[in-house]
This record gives structure tokens, sequence and C-alpha cells, in this order.
């Protein structure tokens, strides 16, 4: 494979919860860009009989499936390390134990190599995503919804995020998968609710909390206690009635996130002016989520927004996003060095102030 002046080819290493992944991505001197290979070893079957995942067996895995992952994402690409131009590795957020398992390889092969190394920030590869797939310029419009986080964000550029939103409580995944644990549904919880919502009718009442608010922020932790007692007022349960809960949930989420995201859209617009390119990119792992994304291709619709949501194997955790990211960093001349750490926390608005209410993921 020729490499041509200007080319650059970045290998993408994913460790920060438990999905294993390796991606190769390359960008050419015009700017367009493609995944030439994207593996993703997932450890369901680790962490299923917890109801969820458990941080140390999930470092372990990371440890046992790496190599492995790294090999097949290189021979899927049909290249080798001799042409790579740099690695990426995800150096946070994310459960500590896993992070540092993909930043100590991705060192030990840009070192052993001689190639430059980026700490890429989890968070920043789902929010470049979109420039990846769909090749937006900036600035736009981020709505992350993600297990661990669920904020509103405008995008500047490379590493220049403002909060305009964040979660007081829980994340959207999280009261996703709390939803499904209380109902009884196997892990992960998510992907079952939307399925039963399918066959469920929305019509069990539920609140929608922060309706209205003038700050974009959620609330979701009432949400998920509102299916408790929706729950416990009509058990036994029946699966019609636990479709009924679930499509009440999807529901309640998708008026809730197409209120705060449209509170955002106007922010959006005072701080760029109404001629700003008028763009929403929805990412993370419940960017899958097929009920939200037709909820907020209306709200688009209706406020003259183009909608941008990467392909759903791009929604969760991917080797591919954190290449992308890394190669964005490394062609502005950006590069980390083998002191770059793993973090637990790292925001994409650091100096954002803090959101009354809200917990440390804010």
């Amino acid at each position: 494979m020729t490499k041509s002046v200007n080319q650059l080819t970045v290998l993408g290493i994913e460790t920060s919860c438990d999905e294993t992944a390796a991606a190769v991505v390359r960008r050419e001197s015009d700017g367009s860009a493609a995944i030439l290979s994207n593996v993703v070893r997932d450890q369901l079957d680790l962490h299923r009989r917890y109801g969820g995942v458990v941080p140390e067996i999930a470092a372990r895995a990371h440890v046992e499936l790496l190599d492995a992952a790294i090999a097949q994402a290189l021979d899927d690409a049909g290249l080798t390390f001799e042409e790579i131009d740099a690695v990426a590795a995800t150096a946070g957020p994310g459960l500590i134990g896993g992070l540092i398992v993909g930043v100590v390889t991705g060192k030990a092969i840009a070192l052993a190599r001689g190639l430059p190394f980026v700490a890429v920030n989890h968070l920043e590869a789902h929010a470049l995503t979109a420039r990846l797939t769909d090749g937006i310029g900036f600035p736009y419009l981020l709505l992350l919804v993600s297990g661990g986080h669920t904020q509103l964000l405008a995008v500047e550029g490379v590493g220049r995020y403002r909060r305009l939103g964040t979660t007081l409580d829980d994340a959207l995944g999280e009261a996703f998968d709390k939803t499904a644990k209380l109902l009884g549904l196997p892990y992960p919880g998510g992907p079952e609710v939307e399925k039963l919502a399918k066959d469920g009718d929305a019509s069990i009442p539920l609140p929608r909390p922060m309706l209205g608010r003038a700050e974009p922020h959620f609330s979701l932790a009432g949400l998920k206690t509102a299916v408790r007692q929706a729950a416990q007022q009509r058990a036994p349960l029946s699966d019609q009635v636990v479709a009924d809960l679930c499509a009440s949930f999807q529901e309640a989420v998708a008026e809730i996130m197409v209120d705060r995201t449209g509170r955002g859209m106007a922010l959006y617009l005072d701080q760029f002016g109404e001629d700003a390119p008028r763009q929403l990119v929805v990412a993370g792992g419940v960017a899958a989520n097929q009920r939200l994304r037709e909820a907020l291709d209306r709200l688009c619709h209706a406020q003259g927004f183009t909608l941008h949501a990467p392909p759903l194997a791009l929604c969760s955790d991917n080797g591919a996003m954190i290449a992308w990211a890394g190669l964005e960093h490394f062609a502005r001349g950006e590069r980390d060095d083998m002191t770059a750490e793993a973090r637990a926390r790292w925001p994409l608005d650091p100096d954002a102030p803090p959101a009354i209410g809200a917990g440390v993921k804010a």
C-alpha cells in the first residue's frame, strides 16, 4: 500500500470500560478519511452474571485480549507497524484499571517502534466521530449520551469544548440500565428496554424532569424512581406491563432529550450567532437508540438544524474513534510523551462552572 505525501495513519486503542478495541484509521492529504480496520472484542459474557461491569474483571480481560486485537487490526488493514505514523490510546475518563492497560500498551508500542504517542480523551473521541464519518466542520452542538455522561456542549474546535448543560444525577445510559435491572431484564439493559418498548404502549404516566428550565441541564434519577414505583403498583408484572413500562420510560426520555436539546440549540445560536452552522451531533452509546434519533431528527427539522449520528457500530466504544481523535491532534502537531497518565476523570470543559447538585462527572 503506497503512502502519499501528507497521508497519516494512526493505530487507536480503546480500553476505558468493557470493550477491548483496536483500529487503524487513515486520513488522506485532501482531508478525507477511511477506517481501515475496527476490531472490538466485548466482555459481555464475563460481566452478565453480575448485572454490570466489574472493573477488576474488565482490566484483566483487557490484558488478555488487547495484543490479539491490535494484531488483528493491523492484519485487517493490511499494514505493519512500520506503516503506522502514530499510536493513540484512551487515557480517560473511564475505569482506571482498564485505562492503564491501554495506555501502557500504547506507550510500549510507540517506544519500541519509535512512534509518536497521543493520549486521547474518550469523550472527545465521541465528540469528533462525526468529523470522521460525515466530514463536518466547526462549530457544532453536541449531545453526548453515554453510560457515564449526559451533556450538551458547543464544539468550537479540536480540544475546544464549552459545556452548556449536564446531568445533575444519572447519565442517560445509567438510567436505561438501572430501569432494565429493576424490571428484571438481562444485561446490557439499554438495548433490552428499546427492544421491548417496540411492543409496548407508552400509556403509563411518568414525569418529565427539568422540562422548560432555562438552563439545559438534565435530571434522570427521578424518572427511574417513578418507573420503580409504577412497577411496584402493578406487581406481579406481566410481559405486556413490562413492555408498557419500557415504552413509557423511553417516550419520557425522548421528550426530555428534545426539550433540553432544544434549549441547548437556543444557547448555541446565542453564542455563535444566527448564521452559525446549524449542526447537531448526537454521540455516545445511547445514540444508537432509534427512538431518540427519530425524536432528535424531528427537532432538528423544526429548528433548521441537521442531525449527525454515527453509524451504530461507532456509537458504542471502539478503536476507530480513538484513532481519529488521536489523528486530529497529531495532524496539528500535538503529541504526548511517556509521562502521560491514565485518569479516571477528564472533563471536556474543565473550566465549566459547577452545576448545582451535579456530581463529579459533570
